[in-house]
């Protein structure tokens, strides 16, 4: 069995962006030679998910970002502790933005996907694509990707 690794990298554009990460999987896949097996596909942060769905542009992606607002909006109304730096110690950095909504929006949805290989393709339903989705503001991201099969 092969287990093969590889580091994707991007600067993403701000919050709500779905990059399509389908055909750097795909190649990677093809790179590899793994025939049977899986793949796995995993953000390495905690305001980033690896989802699976439908590439739609119009309305689709406006009710998914509608459906991701009202989970945790991210308007000035509601209070995050997360965003209160005279309660807040743990996890700090220098330029600590406030960004509780991106994290609860984030327990809602997948760090990670595990996909099939068979015959050397990656199985996906007739619309299904890979996305990074972003939930927090401009920023480099990194996602894992690794194969695991013969």
């Amino acid at each position: 069995m092969k287990i093969i690794n590889k580091e994707l990298n991007f600067t993403t554009k701000g919050k709500h962006e779905f990059i399509n990460i389908t055909k750097e999987v795909q190649g990677f896949i093809k790179e590899s030679g793994v025939k049977n097996g899986h793949v796995i596909i995993q953000s390495m942060h905690t305001t980033c998910a690896i989802i699976v769905n439908e590439h739609e542009d119009g309305l689709l992606k406006h009710d998914f970002i509608n459906t991701l607002e009202n989970m945790a909006p991210s308007d000035k109304k509601v209070y995050y502790k997360h965003d209160d730096f005279k309660v807040r110690h743990q996890n700090m950095c220098e330029g600590e933005c406030k960004n509780g909504h991106s994290h609860c929006k984030a327990i809602n949805l997948p760090v990670s996907q595990t996909l099939i290989i068979a015959d050397g393709e990656l199985q996906l339903g007739q619309w299904q694509q890979i996305f990074l989705l972003e939930l927090d503001s401009k920023r480099p991201r990194k996602v894992q990707i690794q194969i695991l099969g013969k």
